[in-house]
């Protein structure tokens, strides 16, 4: 049983997600205050945080940045409907997925699902019996225990970011389509002016540094997908 902690200062709806979600088989804590679910996922091990902007005490960015101090559990960034900002700055600090508020409690639990599989599952494009080191230069990916290192120094990735480099370091020197991407990489199809995968691209941009040239590891295809240059 996965364990979930659900992070809003909206009790009704927290009452309504649990009932929900423990129907489909999630063990649910909640809690509705930013500083006392910081204070439980340092004490705590859960399996995906769902995690709303607005909390009293400390917001959703401070919890989500105390959490990436110390842990990459996944986070699930719950925001307001029609809130871009929110959404860009949740994931440029390392959110894994976003969705608006209110919210389709069967695409919530379709959106943890897709989270949690790729958090714990072997990449889609590789078997088991692929899941061997990828070295390209100075990066390295131990497949198997989903390490990332460059220059022989870890560099700590969400389970999306682990999942986008894996496959375009896996396609290098091709084209990887965006469309291929949000499929492989968050469970869904791509939708219209979702800037998620460009944001995950900037962060793995910054943890990673510059390649070997000095240039970035990752070029943008404008309007077609990332390409991984391994020079």
């Amino acid at each position: 049983m996965y364990r979930l902690l659900i992070v809003d200062d909206d009790q009704e709806l927290c009452s309504l997600l649990t009932s929900y979600l423990s129907q489909e088989g999630f063990e649910v804590t909640s809690v509705h205050d930013g500083g006392e679910a910081a204070a439980r996922i340092r004490s705590a091990d859960f399996d995906l945080i769902v995690l709303d902007v607005m909390l009293p005490t400390m917001n959703g960015f401070d919890v989500l940045r105390d959490i990436r101090r110390q842990k990459s559990v996944p986070v699930l960034m719950l925001t307001a409907k029609g809130e871009e900002i929110d959404r860009i700055v949740g994931l440029e600090m390392g959110a894994d997925d976003y969705l608006a508020k209110p919210c389709n409690p069967r695409e919530l639990v379709a959106r943890i699902r897709s989270i949690i599989r790729r958090a714990e599952a072997m990449p889609p494009q590789l078997d088991a019996e692929e899941s061997k080191d990828l070295t390209l230069l100075d990066l390295t990916i131990e497949v198997g225990k989903r390490i990332v290192s460059v220059n022989d120094e870890v560099i700590e990735l969400t389970a999306t970011e682990f999942q986008i480099l894996l496959l375009l370091a896996d396609n290098a020197g091709e084209l990887v389509k965006r469309e291929s991407i949000s499929e492989e990489c968050l469970g869904r199809k791509l939708a219209a002016f979702d800037r998620s995968i460009d944001m995950h691209i900037s962060h793995l941009r910054k943890k990673l540094g510059a390649g070997t040239t000095g240039e970035e590891r990752i070029k943008t295809i404008r309007g077609v997908g990332y390409q991984y240059v391994a020079i």
